[in-house]
């Protein structure tokens, strides 16, 4: 006969109900079929392996301490460290393993294997900590390196400098093994600096994913570094998360001419790689060069061939300088002839180091410049003494009257000039804003004009002290600076319209506007609704016009991140470090404001400890 046939008849027999209780069950001499060993212990088998037995602490007594394996307790000898199944956890069992494999020690009390138990313990600790630290080691020189690149250090400070003083502070804290760990952590110039590039690149990432889906304004500029090379330096403004961010896209090198051509082949070969689209591209922001803002042949032509709508804009505050630079001819004379009396102190040490002793006799809070407000009209005997002791043809400039008010009235205009373009540069500024600025001191500027033609110059302190304290008349002078105010007025409504930002009332305050010439008929209906809807006026959910208002909010007013990002290249690439190959990757860490994703490079990465 078939045994397999049998078989499969006799399963298929137990499972058929029986049709009465009564009835006595067959037998396997019944059904033909011969007692086949292990065939009756099948069904028992599978019933033990589904029982789990659990750990008790009396096992302790027999030298067993638990550990778990797939949710499921295994005893472990803590003498021979021997792991059982769990079908072992019975006191017959484990007594029988203490008793062969460890006759010595079965009379053993508790106490010893409590401190066997503890023993274990404590190397299985070390174990675990031995294999975690190559992974802690990991992410630490990710996070020291990313403070190196943010300091703008050299790579060598990692290993030279911070970690011996990292150790030294621990080991007078915390002692010898906790300090110890730290030289496990791999710091060395080149880690370091794979370290940075990798973090940049993670940078990069996320900024090209987020600028990706959104529509984004753009800041460029380039200048020469260190070894003569031209940087291209450019920045992205981008909505975020309902935040407006501003990150360093990328700085790359330009090979040969600068030229317009070369440029936008920078600019837009980088933006294909990177997946960006110019239809997002809502302005460029630039200098005034002719490689940038030319017409025919410029920058701007290159791009508004692939970006019609895209709009280009001048920094302000570079447009803010050019007012200034037109000067009367007496004015400029004097200012000529002060630029040579410091010139002459300065080109030489030892007046220089005279000059510095003079200022501290006159009790001038400054060393180094020849004129302050500080320094009153007696100290002008000193510099002139000063200038005459030293054959200088500058000193009877000193005891002129004119040149003197002349020379007071340029100091306090330049310095008003000064604080208007600080308040000009700074992050997160946008159009608006720095208009207001802009629009303020013309203001200023009026009313100044009017009061100097009275004869007032209050607004003027170091030229009204100055005419208080010699009581001359200086009226050559007077018509100069009225002519010089009048000028600059006229150059700031120039180069300054102020229609332009009138028109953008309506995102300032869109409760109260009630229309705008700058709007389309569907968006200013929309503005009127908005403007009377007072429960809208607590969410202000209208997307068309945060849209429209986001696409004004997001250009840029001026390149002071290029500016300001060009010093910091000059500080990272300087005479010392002129041969560094990572400029682009250290600046972006330097200067942008997005965290690098610390765990998901270290993941990617096998953890070695440093030897």
């Amino acid at each position: 006969l078939d045994h397999r046939w049998l078989l499969n008849k006799s399963n298929k027999s137990s499972e058929v109900p029986s049709t009465s209780a009564s009835t006595p069950p067959r037998s396997s001499e019944e059904d033909g079929l011969s007692h086949r060993p292990g065939t009756s212990l099948q069904a028992g088998e599978n019933k033990k392996e589904q029982i789990r037995r659990h750990y008790q602490k009396e096992f302790l007594k027999y030298g067993f301490t638990c550990q778990v394996k797939g949710n499921l307790d295994h005893p472990q000898c803590v003498i021979c460290c021997d792991v059982l199944a769990n079908e072992s956890l019975k006191p017959v069992k484990l007594k029988r393993h203490l008793e062969t494999r460890h006759p010595g020690d079965s009379t053993k009390q508790m106490t010893f294997f409590l401190q066997k138990e503890a023993a274990l313990q404590g190397q299985e600790t070390a174990v675990h900590e031995q294999a975690t630290l190559p992974a802690k080691a990991l992410a630490a020189s990710y996070e020291v390196a990313h403070l190196v690149a943010k300091a703008q250090k050299p790579h060598t400070i990692a290993e030279s400098l911070i970690l011996p003083a990292a150790i030294a502070m621990t080991l007078a804290m915390h002692g010898e093994k906790i300090a110890s760990a730290l030289k496990q952590i791999p710091l060395s110039n080149d880690t370091v600096s794979k370290r940075i590039i990798e973090i940049a690149n993670d940078m990069k990432c996320q900024i090209i994913e987020r600028v990706k889906n959104c529509r984004f304004s753009l800041q460029l500029d380039e200048s020469t570094d260190v070894t003569s090379v031209a940087q291209l330096l450019v920045f992205v403004r981008y909505s975020y998360e309902g935040k407006l961010h501003e990150d360093m896209l990328f700085c790359s090198p330009m090979e040969g001419r600068c030229t317009s051509s070369d440029i936008f082949n920078c600019l837009n070969g980088w933006m294909e790689d990177a997946g960006l689209q110019w239809a997002n591209c809502l302005s460029i922001c630039t200098d005034g060069a002719a490689a940038m803002l030319g017409k025919n042949k410029g920058l701007k032509a290159k791009v508004l061939s692939v970006a019609p709508h895209a709009k280009f804009t001048h920094c302000i505050i570079h447009k803010e300088a050019l007012p200034s630079k037109t000067l009367e001819p007496e004015l400029n004379n004097v200012l000529q002839t002060a630029i040579k009396m410091v010139n002459f102190i300065k080109s030489r040490p030892l007046n220089t180091r005279l000059f510095t002793l003079l200022c501290q006799e006159m009790g001038s809070s400054h060393e180094s410049l020849l004129f302050h407000s500080e320094v009153r009209s007696l100290s002008r005997g000193k510099v002139r003494t000063f200038l005459s002791d030293a054959n200088s043809a500058f000193a009877h400039h000193l005891t002129d009257s004119e040149w003197i008010a002349r020379l007071a009235y340029l100091s306090c205009i330049f310095d008003k000039l000064n604080m208007l373009n600080l308040s000009l540069q700074g992050l997160n500024t946008n159009i608006l804003t720095l208009s207001d600025k802009v629009n303020a001191f013309t203001k200023k500027l009026q009313r100044w004009a009017v009061r100097a033609e009275s004869g007032d110059f209050e607004m003027f302190s170091e030229l009204h002290d100055f005419l208080e304290e010699e009581d001359v008349n200086v009226n050559s002078s007077k018509a100069s600076i009225n002519v010089h105010l009048q000028s600059l007025l006229e150059k700031f409504h120039q180069y300054f319209p102020t229609g332009n930002v009138e028109n953008y009332d309506w995102i300032r305050q869109p409760f109260t506007s009630c229309s705008s010439n700058d709007l389309s008929s569907e968006l200013e209906d929309a503005l009127l609704e908005l403007s009377s809807d007072r429960t809208m006026q607590t969410s202000f959910e209208y997307p068309r016009l945060s849209k429209a208002a986001m696409d004004i909010l997001t250009p840029f007013g001026s390149t002071y991140l290029c500016e300001k990002t060009f010093s910091s290249l000059a500080y990272i690439k300087n005479k010392c470090r002129c041969r560094l190959s990572t400029v682009e990757e250290n600046l972006c860490v330097a200067v942008c404001s997005i965290l690098p994703r610390i765990n998901l490079l270290c993941s990617r990465k096998q953890a070695h400890p440093s030897h």
